[in-house]
């Protein structure tokens, strides 16, 4: 698919596990540590908003961050575009709420027993009280969204919320289904994950006081990377490692989710070999898991798919390409790049190339 990589992303793909990836992810997230934690601390307060018996679940929920990209996007953004003020904190905590809110519903639809290694909600307390979690967490973003003084964050808000959960109900509408193609993949995803990078950058100019042009850079920035991202999350669902991950894998297949290395087979594998992986896929058992990567592996579909990922990385980086030489613009090109560096990495200890 590509004739050649650039020398950027042959260094990020050479890294590889021997880099800690923590490291690499502090020196983005570092210069802007403090927001971070301002922003940290203004979404666990949130928890003082809720009713006191149901407070716990929301803790609960509001204390299991990872990386905070979105937050990271937020700050980067803005700073691209101008100077950080409260409000960017404000915009972090909403949309990190909104995005926390669709973990817990994805934990319920996923049946996932761990997220960033601790039980989920649902394995806590069960379906019914994390559905209504995430409902309540939806309901008080949007209300931290009406506090601003435009009407403009909670309509960005209220619509990314409304792709976001569309996208999720039409992926679940596609499960099992072969005729799915790569072209339905990519929207779904740009629906689900894009959308909050893309709010993420957006809001985060918007705040600045950024130029109409600027905030549809941002924003295209940040759906490419997002659909980048979340390419990367579902390969890592099948050739990543639940220690390392922190979470429950091979969810995806269980569910009959179609991801882009499972396109790439149903496109490469003989017409025997498709038979065979559709029927198991239709009646699936946890035996079926290590036949499936075999010939996942065997068609190499982690390569073409990392080929797929640095394509969308060259079209964030070229959404960048109009903003001024800042160090957020430099911190924001840095994080495709990150990107790079642990899909390049994912795979390398296990037989696929």
């Amino acid at each position: 698919m590509l004739a050649a990589e650039s020398n950027d992303e042959r260094k990020a793909a050479a890294n590889g596990p021997g880099r800690d990836a923590a490291q690499a992810w502090k020196l983005i997230a570092g210069p802007v540590e403090p927001f971070l934690q301002a922003a940290s601390q203004r979404l666990i307060a949130q928890v003082q908003a809720f009713d006191q018996e149901i407070a716990n679940y929301a803790a609960y929920a509001l204390t299991g961050q990872g990386k905070q990209i979105r937050p990271v996007l937020v700050a980067l953004s803005g700073g691209a575009s101008g100077q950080l003020n409260d409000k960017h904190i404000t915009a972090a905590v909403i949309i990190e709420m909104v995005h926390l809110a669709t973990l817990v519903h994805d934990d319920v639809i996923d049946e996932a027993g761990i997220r960033r290694n601790r039980p989920t909600l649902a394995a806590q307390w069960g379906n019914e009280i994390s559905v209504l979690l995430g409902d309540c967490l939806f309901a008080h973003a949007l209300i931290l969204a009406a506090s601003f003084p435009t009407t403009e964050v909670c309509r960005a808000v209220s619509a990314a919320t409304n792709t976001v959960c569309a996208g999720e109900i039409i992926q679940t509408k596609r499960r099992r289904n072969f005729q799915f193609t790569q072209a339905e993949y990519f929207k779904v995803l740009e629906m689900k994950t894009g959308e909050l990078f893309g709010l993420s950058c957006d809001q985060g100019a918007f705040v600045s006081g950024s130029t109409p042009e600027v905030r549809a850079d941002l924003r295209r920035y940040g759906l490419a990377l997002g659909t980048a991202y979340q390419i990367y999350d579902d390969c890592i669902d099948l050739f990543g490692s639940e220690t390392t991950e922190g979470k429950s894998l091979g969810t995806d297949l269980a569910k009959g989710k179609l991801t882009l290395p499972m396109l790439l087979l149903l496109e490469r594998a003989t017409d025997a070999e498709k038979a065979q992986v559709q029927e198991m896929i239709l009646n699936w058992q946890p035996a079926h898991f290590e036949p499936v990567i075999a010939l996942l592996r065997r068609y190499e579909t982690l390569n073409a798919s990392r080929e797929t990922i640095t394509l969308f990385l060259r079209q964030a980086r070229k959404c960048l390409e109009n903003l001024p030489e800042t160090e957020s613009r430099a911190a924001l090109l840095n994080v495709t790049h990150f990107l790079a560096q642990q899909t390049g990495a994912l795979g390398v200890s296990s037989s696929q190339g």
